[in-house]
């Protein structure tokens, strides 16, 4: 199962190697990434397929795991307008999303408070 992580970082340089470091040395891979700072607090959002793993290594090493959460991972051309006809398949369906960003392989990581009809939306 694919899951989103969001780990709290602290806001020093070092930090988000330090979380890449500690899962890549337990062998969890990161599929996708996405950093972002919310009121001046950093937050890592990982796309992983071994949450337990993952959340286990990153308590062990010092960090918070600020939320945990299944996404789907679609497949989208690399073209002008090849995005936004995935993200109009989800809003004709009345689906809200609420994350979204870009595998290394060039999937979109998205996440809906209503995973079900995203996942339909998008079958």
């Amino acid at each position: 199962m694919t899951t989103d992580l969001t780990i709290g970082l602290a806001n020093q340089p070092g930090s988000l190697a330090a979380a890449c470091e500690a899962l890549g040395h337990a062998g969890v891979n990161i599929e996708a990434a996405c950093g972002v700072v919310v009121a001046e607090h950093p937050e890592l959002h990982v796309l992983i397929t071994d949450a337990e793993r993952a959340t286990r290594t990153l308590i062990d090493a010092g960090f918070v795991i600020l939320g945990q959460r299944q996404v789907v991972v679609a497949a989208v051309e690399n073209r002008p307008g090849g995005a936004s006809e995935l993200l109009r398949r989800a809003t004709d369906a009345g689906v809200s999303l609420d994350l979204i960003y870009t595998t290394l392989d060039g999937r979109v990581v998205l996440g809906a408070p209503d995973m079900a009809g995203l996942r339909a939306a998008l079958a």
